[in-house]
């Protein structure tokens, strides 16, 4: 892996060591997980009450696809799984969309040696927690991301959600959490709920859906977003649906590394 735009300075992130010059000229090798956790590091929390900070992690084709039939693995990579894995590691708590856990299978998280560490150095949970975001609750609550993690899984839903639905959650084991007054979530009180929780530092895998109304919402952050070298056509999703934005949101390019032909850019909220 190349690091070819260097880390913006005054981030948190600083380039890890050995990672070779900031202009590129490092001989290709794979970064370890503690380079790639430097270089994905949170910012540090400014002193009092920690402000949230949202992050997106997505992948997106050359033509513009975030899914290959559906699903993100086949545009995917071994090195996007490996940051992939890095910025799950380094969260509180995953954000996700109800249908990408339909499609994407989603699982609870696991408990990684390598990073155990570091998390209870930071005061995190073994794993993050799985957020669900979702209006309907129409989920399969007998699955393991509900009946056995080892961090409770959160429902987010709006306060008009059926009250049968809720009742199986809970059932299922699950936390259901508030974050809209009619049947939907609105980002900007998923983010000020989960942060109540304890939980500052938020990952978002999407799916579109998701990532249209927070980006329109103007909650999230930081976007971390792979660019496969792979053409698909067809009419898959881009990484962010919904309505367009009044006006385009302008983020900064904070570091940009390639493996592959892949790149693996972090653009910030200026």
């Amino acid at each position: 892996m190349r690091r070819l735009f260097p880390v913006t300075e005054g981030t948190a992130a600083q380039a890890p060591a050995g990672a070779g010059p900031a202009d590129g000229a490092a001989a290709d090798r794979e970064w370890g997980l503690a380079e790639l956790a430097a270089a994905y590091a949170y910012p540090e929390p400014a002193p009092g009450a920690p402000r949230p900070w949202l992050r997106a992690n997505m992948v997106s084709s050359l033509d513009g696809a975030a899914q290959h039939e559906g699903r993100s693995q086949p545009i995917s990579s071994a090195a996007d799984m490996r940051i992939f894995g890095t910025l799950r590691a380094l969260a509180d708590v995953i954000v996700v969309g109800a249908e990408t856990v339909r499609q994407e299978g989603y699982r609870p998280g696991r408990v990684r040696a390598e990073f155990a560490g570091a998390r209870a150095a930071a005061g995190q949970t073994p794993v993050p927690a799985i957020a669900v975001v979702t209006a309907s609750l129409e989920l399969d609550f007998t699955l393991p991301l509900f009946t056995s993690p080892l961090v409770p899984t959160l429902v987010l839903t709006g306060a008009s959600a059926a009250p049968d639905r809720v009742a199986a959650a809970e059932k299922a084991g699950a936390q259901v959490v508030i974050a809209g007054e009619g049947m939907g979530v609105e980002p900007v009180r998923a983010v000020q709920a989960l942060a109540g929780l304890g939980h500052t530092r938020l990952l978002t895998e999407g799916g579109p859906r998701l990532l249209g109304q927070l980006i329109a919402a103007e909650v999230l952050d930081e976007l971390c977003l792979t660019v496969s070298p792979t053409l698909t056509a067809g009419g898959a999703q881009r990484i962010a649906g919904g309505p367009s934005v009044a006006v385009p949101h302008r983020f900064a390019l904070a570091s940009l590394l390639e493996e592959d032909g892949f790149l693996f850019g972090r653009y910030r909220r200026p």
